[in-house]
C-alpha cells in the first residue's frame, strides 16, 4: 500500500443523533443505524471510504465505551486498541485531544484526518482525491486545516466559514472568521458575498500543531490529557479522572474559532451531514410526489413533498398529507411537519422527562 504510514484517521462516533429520534436512541445512535435504507450503517460507510486512503490499522474510533460492542459489530475485524472508549461524553475537543495525544505518544510525526461517523458523502472518488491533498497540505505546514461545503441555501442549521477568496498554490483559503448557526437573514448575506462555506466538521492536520493549538486554547484539557500514559495497557483508569475534570466544549469554539491559523479547502463531493429528518428527504429518491419512502411496506396516496420511513416491518399507509415526516418505530410513531424539525429536541426532552428514559 503506497499510503504514508504517518497518516491516521480519528472517526468520531460518540454522539447519539437526538434529531433522528425515534429511530435513534441512546442505545442506538444514528450512526449504527441504516437511516439510507442502502442495508450499510453510516459509521460502516464511513470506515469503508476511508480503508481505500490510509492502512486499516491507521484508522482509529473514537466512541462511548457503551458503543464498543456496536462498533465491532458494524466493523468487522477493527482490532480492540483502535477503538479509543471515552469514559463520558465531553464534546469533540476532549475527543481530539485524547485520540491525538495517544497518536502523537506512540508518532511524533503522525498526520490526521478527523470526520464524524455518520456523514453522507455521494462522490467518493472526489472526496478520496481530497483527503488526500489534506493529508499532504497539513503534513507540509503547521496549519489547522478543516474542510468547507459550497452552501447552496442559506441553512441556519450549519456554522458557516469565511475565507479568502484567493488560494494557495496547493488550493487552501486562509480562514477569516467562523459564525455559527445564523439567522436566515444572515445566512443569505452570507452566501451573496461568495466568501462562506458551511463548515463540513471535518479536520486534518499534524498531531504536533493541534496538540500545540491545544496547550494554548484548552490548557487544561492539554495538561489533562498529557498526564495520561498511553503506552501502559491500563490507562482506562487515568483517562477516566481525565474525563472526570474535563470541560465539555467542541473543537471548533475551543480552538478553531481562536486560532489565527486556519486554512480551509472548499469541497464538492456531495456532503450531507444527515442532521434531520428533513436532510434525509433532501437527499432521498422521491416519486413524483416528492415523496422519499424509506422501508419496506410503505403506500402513499396523495402524500407530497413528505418522508415516510419505516424499520418495523409493519405496513404503513399515509393519505392526504403534504410537508410531512412520518416516522415508524417499534416503539413509537412520529408525524411532524416536515419544517419543525428544529423543535424535535425539545419533544424529546419532554419524551424523556414523561416516560424516564425509556423512549430516548
Amino acid at each position: 500500500m503506497s499510503e504514508n504510514r504517518h497518516h491516521y484517521v480519528l472517526i468520531m462516533a460518540g454522539g447519539i443523533g437526538s434529531r433522528f429520534w425515534p429511530v435513534s436512541r441512546k442505545g442506538l445512535p444514528k450512526q449504527f443505524i441504516d437511516i439510507l435504507g442502502t442495508g450499510e450503517s453510516l459509521i460502516s460507510q464511513t470506515y469503508r471510504r476511508f480503508e481505500q486512503i490510509v492502512p486499516k490499522e491507521n484508522i482509529f474510533v473514537v466512541t462511548n465505551h457503551e458503543y464498543t460492542p456496536l462498533v465491532k459489530e458494524h466493523i468487522p475485524g477493527i482490532s480492540d486498541d483502535r477503538i479509543l472508549q471515552e469514559p463520558q461524553a465531553r464534546n469533540t475537543a476532549p475527543c481530539i485531544a485524547y485520540a491525538s495525544t495517544m497518536i502523537y505518544q506512540a508518532d511524533p510525526e503522525a498526520v490526521c484526518v478527523v470526520a464524524p461517523s455518520d456523514h453522507l458523502i455521494t462522490n467518493e472518488m472526489e472526496f478520496c482525491r481530497i483527503i488526500r491533498q489534506a493529508f499532504t497540505f497539513a503534513g507540509s505546514y503547521d496549519h489547522l486545516v478543516t474542510l468547507g461545503i459550497k452552501p447552496t441555501r442559506p441553512d441556519t442549521g450549519y456554522g458557516y466559514i469565511q475565507y479568502n477568496t484567493v488560494p494557495s498554490a496547493e488550493g487552501f483559503h486562509e480562514v477569516k472568521t467562523f459564525t455559527e448557526k445564523p439567522t436566515v437573514e444572515l445566512a443569505q448575506t452570507f452566501i451573496e458575498s461568495g466568501e462562506f462555506l458551511w463548515n463540513a466538521g471535518i479536520f486534518a492536520w499534524n498531531a504536533k500543531a493541534i496538540l500545540k493549538r491545544i496547550e494554548k486554547h484548552l490548557p487544561e484539557i492539554h495538561q489533562l490529557f498529557g498526564e495520561v500514559d498511553f503506552t501502559n495497557p491500563n490507562y482506562f483508569d487515568a483517562l477516566e479522572l481525565a474525563y472526570g475534570q474535563c470541560p465539555s466544549i467542541s473543537i471548533d469554539y475551543g480552538v478553531m474559532e481562536k486560532d489565527d491559523n486556519v486554512f480551509v479547502y472548499p469541497a464538492t463531493f456531495g456532503w450531507n451531514d444527515l442532521g434531520t429528518w428533513k436532510s434525509l428527504w433532501d437527499v432521498s429518491k422521491h416519486n413524483n410526489h416528492d415523496t422519499a419512502t424509506i422501508g419496506k411496506g410503505i403506500h402513499t396516496y396523495e402524500t407530497s413533498g413528505s418522508l415516510v420511513f419505516s424499520n418495523t416491518g409493519r405496513v404503513v399507509i399515509t393519505h392526504g398529507l403534504d410537508n410531512v415526516v412520518v416516522v415508524d418505530s417499534p416503539d413509537v410513531v412520529l408525524v411532524m411537519h416536515k419544517d419543525k424539525e428544529q423543535e424535535l429536541r425539545q419533544i424529546v426532552i419532554d419524551m424523556r422527562d414523561k416516560y424516564k428514559g425509556n423512549l430516548t
